[in-house]
């Protein structure tokens, strides 16, 4: 069975300054070019979109997509909120999924391949977690297996996968992955961004 997918789009950007999930590359916003990229890559899993400091506005974004939407209430918290957030979504819809992607909507140069080669290492390896790699570090997007899913439900609200990434480093392998350092937080980053149209 295929991953499920989880997005996560909750954050206020606050350093951007302007929505980054609507920050536009190609010809699509950030956020449509993520979900059409988790939709493509769960071939016909589950894909949810977390949701928080903004929520009606991002809807149209993700218009005539198979996905379904969630707002994190608590998105303030953290990243650990809106995983959990997710992940209770997820649960009503395949209670046992083979696995879960965790994905962020700012780094727009992730591609289905890529999430695909995740799933590909895990296969191989069976190690239950496989991180991109990228800048000297381990992120996201990151792929926990069946088996390390309950990792993701204690993280605190304010943890993120990176944590879990660290604590857990002998249950870790990772994809090379250097377009991962591509994200857009800052206007210098946007910038950027916009300079490789």
């Amino acid at each position: 069975m295929p991953n499920a997918v989880l997005l996560l789009a909750a954050g206020a950007s606050t350093r951007l300054g302007r929505p980054k999930q609507l920050v536009q590359f190609r010809g699509q916003s950030l956020l449509r070019r993520a979900a059409e990229t988790a939709v493509q890559a769960a071939a016909g899993a589950p894909v949810v979109v977390v949701t928080g400091a903004l929520h009606e506005e991002l809807l149209p974004e993700l218009g005539a997509l198979p996905l379904q939407v969630v707002r994190c209430p608590e998105w303030e918290r953290g990243m650990g909120a809106s995983l959990k957030t997710g992940l209770r979504l997820l649960d009503q819809l395949l209670p046992s999924p083979s696995g879960v992607l965790v994905m962020l909507c700012d780094q727009p140069l992730v591609t289905p391949q890529l999430l695909l080669e995740l799933q590909a290492a895990q296969q191989q390896t069976t190690l239950p977690i496989v991180a991109s790699a990228y800048a000297g570090t381990q992120g996201v997007p990151v792929l926990f297996a069946a088996a390390a899913v309950p990792l993701l439900r204690q993280l605190p609200d304010a943890g993120g996968a990176g944590q879990l990434l660290k604590r857990h480093a002998a249950q870790v392998t990772s994809v090379v992955f250097p377009a991962g350092a591509l994200d857009v937080d800052t206007p210098e980053q946007a910038a950027a961004l916009q300079a490789l149209e």
